[in-house]
């Protein structure tokens, strides 16, 4: 008995940041960034009140077939946490901020060193073959962007390249449409524009630019850790368990 390849990519994500964070938009933009390259996605954010600091999910589904629901996702197997805080404070919805992940899920950390957890966690993730990767994402952002409010692009950059989904010209188009809005002319009209828009589009063009620059960096950054295989080892991992039972 052989494990069936479908050939189809499917994840279920579940975001949680803070207030001020950009966790929803985050998600807007790694979801529309599937559907330019041709997938499906859908994603439902949930947050109480709308404050710094407050406790923010999103939940996101992409594909590269058909995806029929919508809603909370309760089973994750990508969990991406943006703050230790929603670890070490419990600023999270979800609590712990684990549960339901899959077995051999990927937990991705924004955090320079790993977020001290409590025995409990740590066993938990462990019998559930849990992929911990820990990014600096605030770090990559304040370098490359110039500030922490890229770190949600480095987040977005990370998870791609760990999933390979979606691809990094689709990524792009995303990061444009969020900032420039879908229909806008670089090119031909931009000439005839007067001096005020031309430096308003200088600085949304140069926004654009330095929040690619972040995900492209958090892209090399998880590729470089290896993180990028760890379907590769999901399958194997799947494959073994299916050959032990035949």
């Amino acid at each position: 008995m052989a494990a069936i390849d479908t050939g189809v990519k499917r994840f279920n994500i579940r975001m949680a940041g803070i207030g001020g964070q950009g966790v929803v938009t985050a998600s807007h933009i790694l979801s529309n960034g599937v559907i330019i390259g041709k997938g499906e996605s859908t994603l439902v954010p949930f947050f109480g009140s709308e404050k710094r600091m407050a406790p923010v999910e999103s939940y996101v589904r992409i594909a590269s077939g058909k995806i029929y629901e919508i809603g909370e996702i309760i089973y994750p197997n990508i969990i991406m946490i943006f703050h230790p805080q929603v670890i070490t404070h419990g600023k999270s919805y979800t609590m712990p901020f684990y549960w339901g992940l899959k077995k051999d899920g990927v937990v991705l950390i924004n955090s320079d060193t790993p977020v001290p957890m409590i025995p409990d966690q740590v066993r938990e993730l462990e019998e559930n073959n849990a992929k911990i990767c820990y990014i600096p994402a605030t770090k990559i952002a304040n370098e490359v962007g110039g500030t922490d409010l890229a770190t949600n692009m480095a987040m977005c950059g990370a998870i791609a390249g760990i999933i390979q989904m979606p691809d990094l010209k689709s990524l792009e188009q995303s990061v444009k449409e969020r900032f420039l809005g879908k229909g806008f002319v670089v090119s031909g009209g931009t000439a005839s524009l007067d001096n005020v828009i031309e430096k308003k589009f200088a600085k949304k063009a140069e926004l654009v630019a330095k929040n690619f620059a972040v995900v492209q960096a958090a892209h090399e950054y998880a590729i470089e850790q290896g993180w990028n295989q760890w379907q590769k080892d999901r399958v194997t991992a799947s494959d073994k368990l299916i050959k032990a039972s035949v």
